[in-house]
């Protein structure tokens, strides 16, 4: 029998009366089987992993199995490594995070003053391409550039220029690795920057332009009071969604990090990956324990960015 929806009436003032769940169902069968593939790959691929979460409370290597409880833990809290690691991961990608935004956002002011469309697009896809390269190709191609022997172009002609006696190590010098990390990401990660902000600037009202031209302000007094502004919230969102995932940091860092630079370099990723695959007897249940915390602080960024968006644009990003 179908139930009355005290909730819903029709034109007449008459309740509407609801089907019962499962006729429902068979009305909609059509839908539910074509769900179900999703479904299922779904809870495969996301959450069938999510039960190895257990591991990080045992001793789990490759002879035995054991539980220890919160033993992984109270390790995890005492080991150096994963503290430098950890404030590594912070520090390397807040600060990548903001160069890159910054640059996107001067790129962007700068290409949307210009007046020739066809140089405007032209400049705009030269610097978006390096998007499209993998990791591990924009590595080689550094490597081979810094490199300390006569095939790096950087040594080679700062040489002939007089400016150095002896050749640079740039990628296995702490001292030069992190600002050589910060601008290949600047060089590869601006051109998909420029692609959010551009959009932005093109939905700016002309009128305020027009209004602008009228009180005589210059072409610099423009960009300051109608351009950055507009720009501002924008610029804001971008670093709020951006900091929610500050510690998945792993692919930049792993092509291009070597042993002499640990301390600069390793992060929570790279941490794991070591502890994991380059140890002759690895303890699963460690390493699950260290992708288990960084997993919960994660989570915990994602609620504070969540509220912080709220506050921001009024609505949340979950």
């Amino acid at each position: 029998m179908a139930k009355t929806n005290k909730n819903a009436i029709t034109a007449t003032g008459a309740p509407i009366r609801k089907k019962p769940l499962g006729m429902r169902m068979m009305n909609n069968i059509g839908f539910y089987i074509m769900f179900l593939p999703v479904f299922f790959y779904v809870l495969v691929i996301y959450y069938w992993p999510m039960l190895g979460i257990r591991y990080s409370f045992y001793d789990y290597t490759a002879k035995k199995m054991e539980f220890v409880g919160m033993k992984h833990f109270q390790t995890l809290f005492s080991d150096k490594g994963f503290w430098t690691s950890f404030v590594n991961t912070l520090e390397l990608s807040i600060i990548k995070l903001l160069l890159t935004t910054f640059a996107s956002v001067l790129i962007s002011v700068f290409l949307n003053e210009m007046g020739n469309i066809i140089a405007k697009k032209s400049l705009q896809t030269i610097i978006y391409l390096p998007h499209f390269m993998s990791w591990a190709v924009t590595a080689a191609i550094f490597t081979l550039f810094l490199s300390a022997s006569s095939t790096g172009f950087v040594n080679e002609t700062l040489k002939s220029w007089g400016m150095l006696e002896k050749s640079i190590d740039f990628m296995h010098s702490k001292t030069w690795w992190r600002p050589i990390y910060y601008l290949i990401n600047i060089w590869k990660e601006t051109g998909w920057g420029t692609v959010i902000f551009l959009a932005t600037l093109s939905g700016i009202n002309t009128e305020l332009y027009e209004a602008a031209d009228i009180d005589g302000a210059t072409r610099l007094q423009k960009i300051w009071y109608v351009t950055v502004p507009a720009l501002a919230n924008t610029v804001i969102i971008v670093l709020i969604l951006n900091l929610a995932k500050v510690l998945n940091l792993f692919e930049s860092v792993f092509v291009l990090y070597n042993t002499r630079v640990y301390d600069v370099s390793d992060t929570i990723g790279t941490f794991i990956y070591r502890k994991t695959f380059l140890t002759a007897m690895p303890n699963y249940g460690y390493t699950t324990a260290v992708g288990l915390f960084r997993s919960l602080v994660g989570c915990l960024l994602v609620v504070i960015c969540n509220y912080a968006s709220k506050k921001v644009r009024g609505r949340g990003i979950i």
